[in-house]
């Protein structure tokens, strides 16, 4: 078995919380050839990794470009997989099978897989424990905490106060009821002991200025960070504060003591962050959460010195 595919296509929260798998492959298979199958956003990311001997980002073709599913599948059959574990387990990576072909062994939920994950609750389950489990299907009995030393990045060019929290407002635009209120964010700024240093992607930039603007000494990096930055400046960070998106999961698993936000549009049994430190809030509507709720339960990931008061 000298050849592995790894399938993950995203999104960021979820490819974060396949770190665990990610390692526990690897040190499954540590002679094989180790490919993983994703999507652009996150090519670079897994190339930075540990894990993997190669990255192909081509994973998401429309099905409507023929010419791309057939320059798919003659990779994926030139490559002589021996093994595929399906970490995405959607229609889509189910129908890789025929593209990668029948022989391979197949972990993950797809008709016909050689270690089919067929546990009946599975979708009942955390990411992490279902990842886990359909690992243990496989074969798979050892899983390392996946080392993040890999992720780093020179934060000399941002100014950054010696002594800060990050805030992550953002979350997907499609999902309003994952957001805190840009409002609330700059109420807790304000009453920050530390000052605050917001992220957001470029469409996040606007609110992310408004929220620093807020608590004088905070800065918004919005728009001027990648995946390095966003885990170098999670080392750094006393705490952070943030919706659920993507950002927040890899602040969380790159160490930063986290406290996330959930409202009624995701449910944090199923796909809360993990870290070494992390506590969740739920409130639904998530628009109606008040900041005292919040500093109380940042009292459970922060001392007592760093809470808002």
């Amino acid at each position: 078995m000298d050849a592995i595919l790894v399938i993950r296509l995203g999104a960021l929260g979820d490819f974060v919380q396949s770190f665990g798998p990610f390692a526990a492959i690897r040190a499954h298979h540590p002679g094989a050839r180790i490919v993983l199958l994703t999507t652009p956003p996150f090519a670079e990311l897994a190339r930075r990794s540990p894990w993997f001997d190669e990255v192909w980002a081509e994973g998401r073709p429309s099905w409507h470009d023929l010419r791309a599913v057939l320059a798919l599948r003659r990779r994926l059959r030139a490559a002589r997989f021996g093994r595929v574990y399906d970490l995405q387990t959607s229609g889509r990576s189910s129908r890789y099978r025929w593209l990668v072909g029948l022989r391979a062994e197949w972990s993950g939920v797809a008709s016909g897989a050689s270690h089919r994950h067929d546990n009946p609750d599975r979708d009942a389950l955390h990411t992490v424990e279902r990842q886990r489990e359909q690992l243990e299907a496989a074969g798979i009995t050892d899983f390392p905490t996946p080392a993040m030393g890999w992720l780093d990045a020179d934060l000399s060019a941002f100014a950054l106060p010696p002594d800060f929290a990050l805030l992550v407002p953002g979350a997907s635009p499609q999902r309003p009821g994952k957001r805190w209120p840009a409002m609330r964010f700059a109420e807790f700024a304000r009453t920050c002991p530390v000052p605050c240093v917001v992220l957001g992607g470029p469409a996040e930039v606007e609110m992310a200025e408004g929220i620093a603007r807020a608590a004088p000494g905070s800065l918004s990096l919005a728009g001027r960070t990648g995946f390095a930055e966003i885990a170098a400046l999670a080392r750094r960070a006393r705490f952070a504060l943030g919706n659920d998106t993507g950002p927040t999961h890899l602040i969380a698993a790159a160490g930063c003591p986290t406290l996330a936000l959930f409202g009624g549009d995701s449910d944090p049994a199923l796909c809360a962050p993990r870290g070494p430190a992390v506590a969740v809030l739920r409130h639904v509507p998530l628009a109606a959460l008040g900041p005292e709720t919040v500093q109380a339960a940042l009292a459970g990931v922060v001392p007592a010195d760093l809470t808002p008061g």
